[in-house]
């Protein structure tokens, strides 16, 4: 099993995600992959690049909208700063 960088946060039945991770469910199901995915690029993507800048390569290089994209590199970015 590999460790990912950022974790896709885990509720608990009938907990409502707050801030960026209540977009993840419609991410999902608009993209057709787990959050966790896009949260392992993100990541992986912060280590060079600034925050405007990942939402650009999310929206181009593999189709999110700017809201969605917007969600899962601002919820990586909190994570990674600790």
């Amino acid at each position: 099993m590999s460790t990912h960088r950022v974790p896709a946060p885990v509720f608990a039945d009938g907990e409502k995600p707050k801030g960026p991770a209540s977009y993840f469910a419609s991410i999902e199901k608009t993209y057709g992959q787990p959050i966790q995915h896009w949260l392992d690029i993100a990541a992986d993507s912060l280590d060079t690049r600034a925050h405007g800048e990942v939402v650009t390569l999310l929206k181009q290089e593999h189709g999110l909208g700017h809201g969605h994209a917007n969600a899962v590199v601002a919820y990586a970015k909190a994570k990674l700063a600790g």
